[in-house]
């Protein structure tokens, strides 16, 4: 296959899955990961996909929000083993924050049915895995719900976590970065998860490592907000170091 032949394909992968990464596509043509990397620059300077961590994106899409049961599918095993890890970060009869996300949906299906914990949450199928502990003393913050993510926005929102301190706070972010820090296409979820940081003691961030270097239209935070980043081995160690260093510490699971 010629490069242009290649790129005019990997362009199509872009665009029907919204993102691509170097590993599988130098896997998907048997080629090099350099030379998936020089196609992913020509397409870049062709404006045709935006490049980011580990891989690409379509032109324009930087902004772009996956519905729920997308984003559901998407890194499920890096998910999985990134929930297990946050269960080992609840307090014993504390109180904890849990935002909305794919990954803190997994982590609200691993909580043992006999913890003894205070659960806040603005998001309905967090709310709704957690209903039926009976150890659980849950409250459910409202305002007006997005329908792509199924968690409340707006003032109502901003008033409920404006009136607790927790022990935790299980944060999801579409972005992070080392210059762009925490971000998210819409500003209305911007800002409950700013009102989140401020309402808890300790902020553990759950995101899986191919949100990293991407960076979207809402900025919540920096990295240094963050006590504790739980994401999966494919951020690689030097990003970690990089990341520690601005005082967050990084468990890699």
């Amino acid at each position: 296959m010629y490069a242009p032949e290649r790129q005019q394909e990997i362009l199509r992968l872009a665009r029907e899955s919204g993102r691509v990464d170097v590993l599988s596509l130098a896997e998907e043509f048997q080629v090099t990961a350099e030379t998936v990397r020089r196609d992913l620059r020509a397409l870049d300077r062709a404006g045709l996909v935006r490049r980011v961590h580990g891989g690409a994106i379509p032109a324009g899409r930087l902004d772009f929000e996956p519905d729920l049961a997308e984003r559901e599918s998407t890194a499920a095993d890096e998910k999985d083993r990134i929930a297990r890890a946050a269960v080992a970060e609840l307090p014993a009869d504390g109180s904890v924050i849990i935002d909305a996300g794919s990954t803190s949906a997994r982590l609200a299906a691993a909580v043992p049915l006999e913890s003894d914990l205070t659960v806040v949450t603005h998001a309905l199928p967090i709310a709704a895995r957690l209903a039926d502990h009976p150890g659980i003393a849950l409250h459910l913050v409202g305002g007006r719900v997005r329908h792509r993510t199924r968690a409340a926005v707006d003032a109502w929102a901003l008033r409920g976590y404006g009136e607790i301190k927790a022990d935790v706070v299980f944060l999801a972010t579409n972005g992070f970065s080392l210059e762009g820090g925490l971000t998210t296409p819409d500003l209305a979820e911007a800002a409950v998860k700013r009102a989140m940081v401020a309402a808890a003691r300790r902020v553990v961030l759950l995101a899986d490592s191919s949100k990293f270097g991407q960076e979207h239209f809402a900025r919540f935070g920096d990295l240094g907000h963050v006590d504790l980043l739980i994401t999966d081995t494919g951020l690689s160690p030097q990003d970690a170091l990089a990341i520690e260093r601005q005082g967050t510490e990084v468990a890699r699971v």
